[in-house]
């Protein structure tokens, strides 16, 4: 988000309306950069949202954070954001529970994805985390 909007772009960031760890639609990183952010929740249509947001003003990039939560439906909307309107979407979230069940959003990302890349991080437990 930040390299986008150092280049004079608009891009848009979303969250799940559920995450309100640095507040509702807010996006907190490991640093401490906070960033407002356009919420979801289960029923909303996010394609119909950057839609409508891009009719107004070029959207040149969707990331979404915590795109565990979203659901099949909503993971094919965001398909439809890059195949229809030419804007690309990067997802950004958990891939599996702590049993180890994939969530609902992540294995449609993962049948869906044009491109899928593993971040490695730091658990705060102090494990390896991906």
């Amino acid at each position: 988000h930040y390299n986008y909007t150092e280049r004079g772009m608009n891009p848009v960031a979303m969250t799940a309306n559920i995450d309100n760890r640095a507040g509702v639609g807010k996006i907190s990183s490991r640093l401490g950069i906070t960033s407002d952010a356009r919420t979801f929740t289960a029923s909303s249509d996010i394609y119909a949202d950057i839609a409508a947001l891009h009719a107004q003003k070029k959207v040149d990039a969707l990331l979404i954070d915590e795109s565990q939560f979203m659901s099949r439906a909503q993971v094919e909307q965001c398909a439809r954001i890059v195949d229809d309107l030419g804007i690309p979407v990067m997802c950004y979230g958990l891939k599996t529970d702590f049993l180890g069940n994939l969530f609902a959003g992540s294995e449609a990302l993962l049948c869906l994805a044009d491109n899928i890349e593993e971040i490695k991080a730091l658990c705060w437990c102090g494990k390896k985390a991906n």
